[in-house]
């Protein structure tokens, strides 16, 4: 449970973040919590409430939003998903998403370097009633002002990993080989932008036109932690449909019946033209900004604080 001046400082926080997009004329949104259908992928597993999903991210709904002429919005509310309990992870937790029109995935790396440098600055100027030593930290071994790192997925792979991002992907290993030998060189003294992942692993976006093998999706990282995951959007609503079926196959195989193809979301696609939109964990900023060592001392209840033990 966090203490008085840690609830001063998320506070300011959450004040920052949208100052920073009510200045560059972002409509901050409010989409449902439960929805009786949810963007199929396999990787993530979604908790239900009187028959209905919890969201795990507000993406599908943000993005009709987008198609209907919304051409810059945001939000910051809790998501939910299953089974991720951890240092890193927890089953809920409070998410940032924005989208943009007319936008690809390099405006929004710009965005995150806007967005963290103008959080630090201005944390730390404020004037807390209790600040405490907090705002001495506020990523002190990090330099954000500095020009950030770009690394692709590829070329990190070549330089940290035992096994060729080829041979990871045909043999699954993929995401482990990056958990265990490459995130945790990532974001280590100026922040990492990890991009190019391949097409396999970006179900949600748009396919580089000179090499198709690849999509224009990134993930920023902070001290080998990775904070953010944004992406040049899909918007070919025939492809997306594919990559759905796809998601869906693996889902079923694994057990997960009765998945349905978000037909609604598909058609306001095809509204879409160029957009770009992204995730930001606004737990993992604020334990990063705060230099804890993990989520349970950066939220204002942990499911710790409500046990009998």
């Amino acid at each position: 449970m966090l203490d008085l001046p840690g609830l001063q400082m998320r506070a300011t926080l959450l004040r920052l973040i949208r100052s920073f997009f009510y200045e560059r004329h972002f409509l901050e949104v409010d989409t449902p919590l439960r929805q009786p259908v949810l963007i199929p992928e396999s990787t993530i597993v979604p908790l239900t409430a009187a028959g209905q999903y919890l969201q795990t991210s507000p993406e599908l709904c943000m993005k009709r939003l987008l198609a209907r002429g919304c051409s810059k919005l945001f939000q910051i509310c809790p998501c939910f998903r299953k089974e991720e309990v951890g240092r890193l992870h927890l089953e809920e937790f409070t998410m940032l998403e924005w989208y943009r029109t007319g936008a690809d995935y390099l405006t929004l790396m710009s965005d995150c370097e806007a967005l963290l440098r103008f959080i630090v600055a201005n944390m730390k100027s404020v004037d807390l009633p209790d600040p405490g030593n907090y705002q001495k930290k506020l990523l002190s071994k990090t330099d954000i002002e500095s020009e950030w790192q770009r690394l692709s997925v590829a070329e990190a792979f070549g330089l940290f990993s035992p096994v060729p991002m080829a041979e990871a992907l045909a043999k699954g290993s993929f995401d482990e080989l990056l958990v265990e030998f490459i995130e945790p060189h990532l974001g280590v003294g100026v922040p990492t932008f990890l991009y190019d992942y391949p097409v396999e692993l970006a179900s949600l976006a748009k396919c580089r036109i000179e090499n198709p093998e690849v999509a224009e999706r990134f993930e920023l990282y902070i001290n080998g932690v990775e904070l953010a995951n944004g992406f040049s959007e899909l918007t070919d609503s025939t492809e997306q449909r594919r990559r759905f079926g796809h998601e869906i196959v693996i889902m079923e195989e694994c057990g997960r019946n009765g998945v349905e193809m978000p037909e609604r979301f598909l058609d306001d696609l095809q509204k879409l033209d160029l957009a770009a939109g992204i995730a930001l964990g606004v737990d993992r900023l604020f334990m990063l900004l705060m230099e804890y060592d993990s989520l349970s001392k950066s939220v204002t209840f942990h499911p710790c604080d409500f046990s009998a033990l």
